[in-house]
């Protein structure tokens, strides 16, 4: 699926990410040196806060920390992030 619909590199070092149409179940996807690393969270209830994405598109970059906050149930609109460096973007 990474290669064939994201056309991505599955072995690049990104996470990535499957949701299912319920939203209660993600799965992450990520290569480490000696092989794949799949984690599978299911929510007994709720669902999970996804980010916006333009209608038509099947992929979209988030930040780990965004991430992290989407599985552990945070919402990700009611927070600010201080001004940090980062290197400019390719």
């Amino acid at each position: 699926m990474v290669s064939g619909e994201l056309k991505r590199n599955p072995v690049s070092g990104d996470v990535f990410i499957f949701i299912n149409r319920p939203q209660n179940k993600v799965k992450l996807l990520h290569w480490e040196a000696g092989g794949f690393v799949l984690y599978y969270k299911r929510l007994e209830s709720g669902t999970f806060d996804l980010p916006r994405m333009k209608e038509g598109t099947k992929d979209l970059q988030i930040k780990w920390s965004d991430l992290v906050m989407m599985v552990e149930g945070i919402r990700m609109e009611k927070y600010s992030l201080k001004k940090r460096f980062s290197f400019p973007q390719e």
